[in-house]
């Protein structure tokens, strides 16, 4: 593994934001002031088609990736987009229901949860 891909990725685990490739940039060019944005958006998708991190692609347009490549649920706020990992076990059980139930062969599914962080529902609730 290269050195460049090696920091992004030790940066991305350490970052639980869920960030873009233009954030992960920022933190990233704090040890590598002269890496590129494009090396960092290339090195990220090299990552995730191995398997290393995950590519988030969520109600919107901008994609945000995870250092944890293991399958599990993700939350978003509606207001900001802030994504945080959802702490429930992943139910692989309807995908053989779902299987066995239709003509399609099933290979995965994605659940995102949906509400308001913290922050924005203290905000919203303050104008109610």
């Amino acid at each position: 593994m290269t050195r460049q891909r090696r920091v992004i990725l030790d940066e991305l685990r350490k970052d639980k934001s869920h960030p873009s490739a233009d954030e992960l940039y920022e933190t990233v060019r704090k040890y590598m002031p002269r890496i590129s944005l494009g090396t960092v958006y290339r090195n990220l998708e090299i990552l995730s088609e191995l398997g290393e991190i995950q590519k988030l692609e969520m109600g919107g347009t901008l994609k945000r990736f995870d250092g944890n490549p293991k399958k599990h649920y993700h939350i978003r706020c509606m207001n900001c987009g802030r994504i945080d990992d959802a702490p429930i076990a992943m139910m692989e059980h309807i995908e053989n229901e779902i299987d066995g139930m239709t003509d399609y062969k099933i290979f995965g599914h994605r659940l995102e949860f949906i509400g308001l962080c913290p922050d924005c529902f203290d905000k919203a609730a303050a104008r109610w």
